[in-house]
Formats: C-alpha cells, sequence, structure tokens
C-alpha cells in the first residue's frame, strides 16, 4: 500500500488489523481521559473550539431542519478534522514526550495534504447531506426550503409532524454511519504513518468490519457520550470532544498493526 510523505516521496505500508474484545472502547475512553488529565489546559482548549463552533450554529442553523441538516454536516466536517490536534497530543505521550497546545498544532502540519483531502471529502458528504436534505422537504415532506426570517423565527415543529422529524433524522443517521466508518482511524493514521486520505479510510473501512461487535459498542459510547455533551447547551462538549479525540488514538494503537 503506498502513502505519501510530506516530502513527496512514497513509500509502502504494511498494515494489519488487529481484532480487539468487544468491550475494549471501554479501555479506549479510559486512556484517553488519562491524556486529558496530563494537560488539562490543552485538551480542553479544543473542547473550547467545538463549544464555540456548536454555539455559532445553533444560533444560525438551529430552528428549521433544512439548517439543522446543515448544522449536523458542518459539525460532522470539523469534528474528524479538529481531532488532528489532540490526536498528535497523545502521540507525543504514547512517545514519552509531552505536549503543550503549540506542540498538538504539529498534527496539522505532519500530513496536512491528506489532511486537507480527508476535510474536503467529509465536506462532500455534508454537501451530498444537504442537497438530500433539500430534496425530501421537497418531495417527500412537501415542505419549501425556508428563507433566512423563517429560518431565525419559525422552528420545524410548526411545520413537521412527529414521523417526519423520525425519518428526516434517520437519514442523517445514515450520513453519520458512513463517516464513522471512514473515520474511525483515519486521523490517526494520518498523522502517525503519513497515509493518504483514500489508504486511511480503507483501512478505516477494514478495521470497522474486522471488529463489528466493538465498533457497535464504540459507535454507541460516540453517541451517548455526544448526547451528553449537547445537554447542557452543548457544554459538555468542552469535556467531550477532546476524550473522544484522545481515545480515538487509542484505537488506532489496538487496531492498526
Amino acid at each position: 500500500m503506498n502513502a505519501a510523505l510530506d516530502s513527496g516521496e512514497v513509500r509502502n505500508l504494511h498494515l494489519d488489523v488487529s481484532r480487539v474484545p468487544i468491550g475494549r472502547p471501554l479501555t479506549w475512553v479510559y486512556r484517553g481521559w488519562q491524556d486529558m488529565r496530563r494537560n488539562w489546559a490543552a485538551s480542553l482548549g479544543y473542547g473550547a473550539l467545538i463549544v464555540a463552533l456548536g454555539w455559532t450554529l445553533l444560533v444560525f442553523c438551529g430552528t428549521h431542519p433544512y439548517y439543522v441538516a446543515a448544522a449536523i454536516s458542518g459539525f460532522l466536517l470539523v469534528a474528524p478534522v479538529m481531532s488532528a490536534g489532540v490526536t498528535e497530543m497523545s502521540r507525543r505521550y504514547s512517545a514519552g514526550q509531552r505536549a503543550s497546545f503549540d506542540d498538538s498544532l504539529d498534527g496539522f502540519a505532519r500530513n496536512y495534504a491528506a489532511l486537507l483531502a480527508f476535510g474536503a471529502i467529509l465536506a462532500g458528504c455534508a454537501i451530498v447531506w444537504f442537497a438530500i436534505s433539500a430534496v425530501m422537504l421537497g418531495t417527500v415532506f412537501h415542505i419549501a426550503a425556508p428563507d433566512m426570517q423563517e429560518t431565525l423565527y419559525r422552528g420545524f415543529v410548526d411545520t413537521m409532524n412527529r414521523s417526519q422529524v423520525v425519518a428526516y433524522v434517520a437519514v442523517g443517521g445514515i450520513l453519520a454511519g458512513v463517516v464513522f466508518v471512514l473515520s474511525v482511524v483515519s486521523v490517526p493514521l494520518i498523522i502517525d504513518q503519513h497515509a493518504t486520505a483514500g489508504q486511511a479510510m480503507r483501512t478505516s473501512v477494514k478495521a470497522v468490519f474486522t471488529n463489528i461487535p466493538a465498533m457497535f459498542v464504540w459507535s454507541a459510547l460516540i453517541l451517548v457520550l455526544t448526547i451528553i455533551g449537547y445537554a447542557p447547551l452543548l457544554c459538555g462538549l468542552l469535556i467531550i470532544a477532546p476524550l473522544l479525540g484522545h481515545a480515538t488514538w487509542h484505537a488506532y494503537r489496538d487496531m492498526i498493526r
């Protein structure tokens, strides 16, 4: 398998995917928590950025399903890429090094071309979901795409019944599942092994299907922790977002050899 290095050289990567026990994701969360404790300020700095982004999306996108789709898509796009910083911190800890916030920024530079390519692919997923949401509103729910006034001053409860909301969220869940499969180990692999975006995503897909029981547990943990993070006006993401980023590094270390 080929991976592009920052220097433009190409080398072969021989990656094996290991099977992990079904309860292993609990260990990843615990180890992620230990990493957070090593430098609270740096980890919480990334959490604060995520919370600030979430508040911005809620202010402008939180009152109509068409824009809720945009908000969800934006979050799906940004969260995996922003985890590069905390992933770099955990990588340094694993190597016996210290990691400040400034050090963590190296995570974005170690293989920036592949990281940008991966972000662009997630952006494509976001655009597809945004387009699907518009089609669903017009053809399935017979709701016109809102103008800005409607978005800011009216809620989707006025125009959609419960079954429509459930169907709408279910389609969004499919997108979330696709992003999960593509990104389980992608960012750590891009940073640690200088893999290309395609290489990282193929390995991520293989890791998921090799560890389906553990991945069900891991995805459930991510869902539950994210819901907890959303509950108190997104403030919980101050801790949950960097915690999951650190835990992702340990998922990568356990599954990829």
